[in-house]
């Protein structure tokens, strides 16, 4: 299940959203978009769980922080 994840710091990095989202179940990716001319962080990233249960409970559990 890919997730749309939003309103990130743009100082969050990748490694900060595998150790927050691998307590919810099995990370298969995860990758914060950047813009292409500066390479700084949009604010927004992608993250996909192995399964749909497995981010229901993330969405369950992350929804608003």
């Amino acid at each position: 299940m890919k997730l749309y994840v939003g309103n990130l710091s743009f100082q969050t990095g990748e490694a900060d959203l595998n150790d927050l989202f691998s307590q919810y179940g099995t990370l298969e990716s995860c990758r914060i978009i950047t813009d292409r001319d500066t390479g700084r962080s949009r604010g927004f990233a992608f993250v996909e769980m192995s399964s749909k249960a497995e981010g229901e409970a993330a969405i369950a559990g992350l929804s608003g922080k």
